[in-house]
Formats: structure tokens, C-alpha cells, sequence
């Protein structure tokens, strides 16, 4: 059966996350529905990264299988014109029969924006985290390079029992400009919350909460209770992923 991938950005501000929920409003369900519309009968398919509830994508990669051949270019001008201006999907391509935008994925980059202004930006408040403070960037960039390597996650993850929290994380980064601060981070995987619990620890580190020579112990740990701030998910997109 041929296999198709569809690349995909998506604000994030009005769903409860990628994965369809019943009785919620979910990027998958908008997918999957529309692309029912389109070809008759809604097929199954696999996403590279399930993000959360207000969290953003700008190279967001689905697969899936149908009959036939499709017109690509044609399917993705159509999904627009039912899924926009929320979701926009920037191409439809026949692929490798089997290809899953999941199981093949070998890297996935992250971003998350956080602002140092006292005043929030109203046109940014949807996509950058607002501390209304300045931070010890040199202490947050510590925290960065720390994490590089592989390592169990476990006190930065929200765990699932019986699966492994193991990840390799293959660079990070922060870009600092006026008051907006840029986190960039990509990694074979990710496990749930990682990315989010990792910057909320380098807040906390950056504000003078948390010291930080303490992340290589608390990652040795694993013990989830340690790391006390979480950061909000608006702040978060997924970049990119590669194969």
C-alpha cells in the first residue's frame, strides 16, 4: 500500500495537544477528519511528536497509508483550504512504502522562548514566556551543556511504567537577543514533559532558585520531585525532525 508524508505547522494555542481525545478539539482529530473528507475514508496515522495542549509545530511530520495514488500537491492545497489558519500543511509527498514519520524519525529539535521583558508582549503572549525578569544566562547555558549526552530523563519526565527513559541528547543551546532568550534542543527523542521540566529548571537556575552544579545529581537520581518548575507549554514548538 502506498505510504505518504505530510509536513505540517500548527498554532497550538487552541487544541488540547496533537493526539486525538475524545470530546476534545485535537490536531489529529482536525487531520485525520479532513483528510476523511478528502479521500473518502479517514486513514490511520503516525506523528513524530505528540506535544502537549498549547504547544506549538513548525515541522511537525505525519505518515499514512492509503489505495491509489495521490496528487500531492493537490491534497495539500485542499487540506488548507479546510484546516487554515490554524493548521497549515506545507507539502504531501508519495514516500517509501512502510515510512512511519515515528518510527524513522532519527533526531527531533525543539524550541522554546522565554521573555526577560517586565511588560508582556500582547502578539507574543501565545508563543514566548513571559518571567518579567532577568536571568543569569551564563548559568542557564551551564544547565545546557550539562544535559548533553545520553542520559535517563527520569527527573525531568513525566514517566509511563515499563518504558524507558534513556535519551540522547545531541546539542542545546541558548540564543540570547534584547530580552527574548531562545532554547534549542534536539535529541534522538523525548520523553514526556522533558523539554519543558529542562527549561523550568534553567529558569529556576537563572533566577538564583536552584544551584547549578546540582544537574548532574539530580539526573543521576532520577527522582521527578526535584525538579520544581515546569515551564508552560506555549513557550514550546517543534522545530524540526529528521530522517
Amino acid at each position: 500500500m502506498p505510504s505518504y508524508r505530510l509536513d505540517l505547522a500548527y498554532d497550538g494555542t487552541g487544541f488540547r495537544g496533537y493526539a486525538r481525545q475524545d470530546g476534545q478539539r485535537t490536531v489529529q482529530g482536525e487531520l485525520e477528519d479532513a483528510l476523511g473528507i478528502l479521500l473518502g475514508v479517514a486513514p490511520l496515522t503516525a506523528v513524530a511528536g505528540r506535544t502537549d495542549a498549547g504547544v506549538h509545530a513548525h515541522g511537525q511530520v505525519v505518515s499514512f497509508d492509503t489505495d491509489g495514488e495521490l496528487d500531492g500537491p493537490q491534497l495539500a492545497r485542499s487540506l488548507n483550504g479546510i484546516l487554515g489558519p490554524e493548521i497549515a500543511v506545507s507539502k504531501v509527498a508519495r514516500v517509501e512504502d512502510g515510512f512511519s514519520a515515528r518510527f524513522w524519525a532519527t533526531y527531533r529539535r525543539y524550541r522554546y522562548q522565554l521573555s526577560q521583558a517586565e511588560s508582556v508582549d500582547p502578539l507574543a503572549r501565545n508563543q514566548v514566556w513571559n518571567v518579567g525578569r532577568r536571568l543569569d544566562v551564563a548559568g542557564m547555558r551551564a544547565v545546557a551543556a550539562a544535559i548533553v549526552g545520553e542520559h535517563d530523563f527520569s527527573a525531568f519526565c513525566r514517566s509511563v511504567e515499563g518504558k524507558s527513559n534513556v535519551r540522547r541528547v545531541e546539542e542545546t543551546w541558548w540564543d540570547e537577543g534584547d530580552d527574548l532568550l531562545t532554547f534549542w534542543i534536539g535529541a534522538n527523542a523525548f520523553c514526556h514533559q522533558m523539554v519543558r521540566s529542562l527549561v523550568g529548571f534553567a529558569y529556576d537556575v537563572g533566577r538564583g532558585f536552584t544551584a547549578v552544579d546540582s544537574i548532574s545529581e539530580i539526573i543521576e537520581s532520577g527522582d521527578r520531585s526535584r525538579v520544581v518548575t515546569v515551564a508552560p507549554p506555549h513557550g514550546l514548538t517543534l522545530w524540526e525532525v529528521g530522517y
